[in-house]
């Protein structure tokens, strides 16, 4: 039978005639960049952290845990609230709650403080990437795949350029220095605060139009679950792996190539490029030939990478790094538009539960694969993080959409 999806209290969203609005992609996406480039200075300090704090591999990885849990486990409840009652300044108290946790980073004095200060980052984001993501989508003019790449390169960009400013600035200054990034979270507060003006005429402007038909899936409730499920997999073989390299691949890199933390942190900046680069992409494509294809291609796709990786020189580790994020990171954008596409109507509800999946599932890795750096070696977690990939092949039970040409 047909599920139908109720749109009674969801929040409203741009009819596909209308036209995408530029200027406010641009805007978030560039905030994303700012709040992103902020959370990424927590995993580019653990090696000045690990020797300050003597930390293990473990408590490196609760860190991050702590900050990926509070983030996760909000999300879906941010998305399911706003789909019935939008806050268009929502974006601008979660950014003050990222602006906290960097400032309590800086001046923690204590393993304790340590964890405190990953929540309140953590508490932003659970905030920030359900409500930014129901705005790039209704700034889209209905060319989803793309607004989705387009907001979250600018995430991506932002993890990119987090280590390299760690390495400039954090490591020769100390952790104090990490409060200098406060002008940061205050520049997206200001920007942030004229998306919401925007958000907030467009709700006006929506609600004076007569309400749209309801919205109904071409799926049955079962075909929906399972597909959902799929996706989640997927989305945890991406995110699971992605941690290995986002949480140790500086360690991985001084451990097993003698690399000093600057030259590490260099190499995991040209990986998190690639990953911008790979998500600008995945939108568009998917936009124009199917998501299931691009899911497809970037996570079965990039497994041969992974296969080969452990093994690598210096030179072919580096090489091998950058073909991995970009094909890695255009699946994201694809399995969330899928989804919302799957349950229409829901926006802030799905993207709330994919992207605190992919924090969770980050976090969780970072944690277990912390553990298991601790009781082999680091060496060990990339030979065995290289067969997740393989979960790819669940992609074949999807079922195929028909994209919209624009």
């Amino acid at each position: 039978m047909d599920t139908k999806s109720p749109v009674t209290h969801a929040a409203p969203v741009l009819s596909p005639v209308e036209k995408a609005t530029f200027p406010i992609l641009a805007a978030i996406s560039f905030s994303h960049l700012l709040n992103d480039l902020i959370q990424s200075l927590l995993p580019a300090i653990y090696p000045l952290l690990k020797e300050a704090y003597r930390l293990d591999f473990g408590q490196i990885g609760i860190i991050t845990l702590t900050f990926q849990c509070t983030a996760s486990l909000l999300q879906p409840l941010v998305g399911y609230y706003t789909d019935k009652r939008p806050r268009p300044f929502s974006l601008v108290v979660g950014m003050g709650f990222t602006l906290i946790g960097l400032l309590t980073l800086s001046q923690a004095s204590s393993y304790g403080l340590l964890l405190l200060a990953a929540g309140l980052v953590g508490m932003g984001s659970s905030v920030f990437h359900p409500e930014s993501s129901r705005v790039a989508r209704m700034a889209s003019g209905g060319r989803h795949g793309f607004a989705q790449s387009f907001f979250q390169v600018g995430g991506n960009a932002g993890t990119a350029i987090g280590p390299l400013l760690a390495a400039f600035i954090v490591v020769p200054f100390g952790q104090p220095s990490i409060a200098w990034f406060s002008v940061v979270a205050l520049l997206a507060m200001v920007v942030l605060y004229r998306v919401g003006l925007w958000y907030r005429e467009r709700l006006v402007l929506l609600r004076s139009k007569p309400r749209p038909a309801e919205t109904r899936s071409p799926h049955t409730r079962r075909k929906i679950l399972v597909s959902i499920t799929i996706l989640m997999l997927l989305t945890f073989s991406k995110n699971f792996y992605t941690a290995s390299i986002t949480s140790y691949f500086t360690f991985y890199l001084i451990d097993r190539f003698q690399l000093s933390v600057q030259d590490a942190q260099f190499h995991l900046f040209v990986f998190l490029f690639a990953v911008a680069a790979g998500t600008l992409l995945g939108g568009p494509v998917g936009d124009r030939f199917g998501r299931k294809y691009v899911i497809w291609f970037s996570i079965l796709g990039v497994l041969p990478f992974t296969l080969m990786l452990p093994y690598a020189n210096l030179f072919w580790t580096g090489v091998l790094s950058v073909l991995i994020g970009l094909i890695l990171a255009s699946a994201f954008s694809a399995i969330l538009v899928y989804a919302t596409e799957l349950v229409p109507g829901r926006v802030g509800v799905i993207a709330g539960l994919f992207f605190g999946l992919s924090f969770g599932m980050g976090g969780l890795g970072a944690a277990v694969l912390g553990h298991l750096a601790d009781v082999t070696s680091i060496e060990t977690v990339y030979k065995i993080c290289s067969f997740l990939p393989a979960i790819g092949l669940l992609t074949f039970f999807l079922p195929h959409e028909r994209p919209a040409v624009h």
